[in-house]
């Protein structure tokens, strides 16, 4: 059993509370949207605090939680707002999102299962992908529509960079494609071990090569893909276009579609923009690096 403790604070509280129930023995904490409002564009290492935001400790079934609940009302007394304490049952939790993940098709061949799944067709080219604690199902828009750009390429043998890995699901996909190598580039370490076993889990260990941005060498690639955000990519446009080989291929998504100006504009002066495709008010954008 674990038990939870909840409380639902302003936007200048969040960032205390929660530093505050680690201190207290949290063994996680997460964050949600406690007021219906989006939020589209954290940059990279920041935390994501809406203007209501409930903070979540995650404790063990031992913890003294009357305890903890009268050090954390001494501090913060009734400024954060009642706070609520919930029984969770023991459950496989990494397992639970396949509650609702199956194998999803992106183009002509390409297939993403989970563990235990299998493409339902014979001529399907099959990623096998656990995401673990990162984000990437190909589920969203901006994954399935980079993942559909893959199937569409010929990757034989090509260097592939992959800036903002995630579950790895792009990287481990190019491999499975044909791709020569891939680079997996992200800030979180949870992201890079995720994308490490989904690449054992594929068989393409030998041909990846997991980063930080600050370790990333300054080797030119066939292929980038960032499926992140507009701000980031904007700020990163002289760092990534570096990275690119004359004649290579740029490929941006997690951009809105109103933020599609915005992007290619930061990037013209290196890039020829080829396609700009939309899906649900988020578009992928399709470069050449200008000979």
């Amino acid at each position: 059993m674990w038990r939870q403790l909840a409380v639902v604070t302003n936007e200048a509280s969040a960032e205390a509370v929660s530093d505050a129930l680690v201190e207290c023995g949290a063994v996680s904490v997460s964050l949600q949207d406690a007021g219906h409002e989006p939020l589209f564009e954290p940059k990279p290492g920041d935390m994501p605090v809406w203007t209501r935001t409930k903070v979540i400790g995650l404790y063990p079934e031992d913890a003294d939680l009357a305890q903890i609940l009268a050090e954390l009302q001494s501090r913060f007394g009734g400024d954060p707002g009642d706070w609520e304490i919930e029984v969770l049952e023991d459950r496989p939790w990494e397992r639970v999102w396949l509650e609702h993940f199956r194998p999803f098709q992106y183009g002509r061949r390409l297939w993403i299962c989970p563990t235990g799944f299998h493409a339902p067709e014979a001529t399907g080219i099959e990623v096998t992908l656990d995401p673990g604690l990162a984000f990437g199902t190909g589920t969203h828009p901006t994954t399935a529509l980079c993942l559909e750009w893959l199937d569409g390429e010929t990757l034989a043998e090509k260097s592939v960079i992959d800036y903002g890995c995630g579950s790895g699901i792009l990287g481990v996909a190019a491999l499975v494609l044909g791709a020569g190598s891939v680079q997996a580039v992200d800030i979180d370490p949870q992201a890079l071990r995720a994308t490490m076993d989904n690449a054992k889990k594929n068989r393409v260990e030998a041909r990846l090569r997991c980063y930080r941005p600050e370790q990333l060498g300054s080797g030119e690639a066939d292929v980038l893909l960032a499926n992140i955000l507009a701000n980031p990519l904007v700020e990163l446009a002289h760092d990534l276009r570096r990275r690119i080989k004359l004649g290579g291929h740029l490929i941006l998504s997690g951009v809105l579609t109103e933020q599609a100006q915005y992007v290619c504009d930061a990037y013209r002066a290196w890039f020829d923009f080829v396609a700009v495709t939309e899906r649900e008010g988020w578009v992928r954008l399709d470069a050449v690096r200008r000979s």
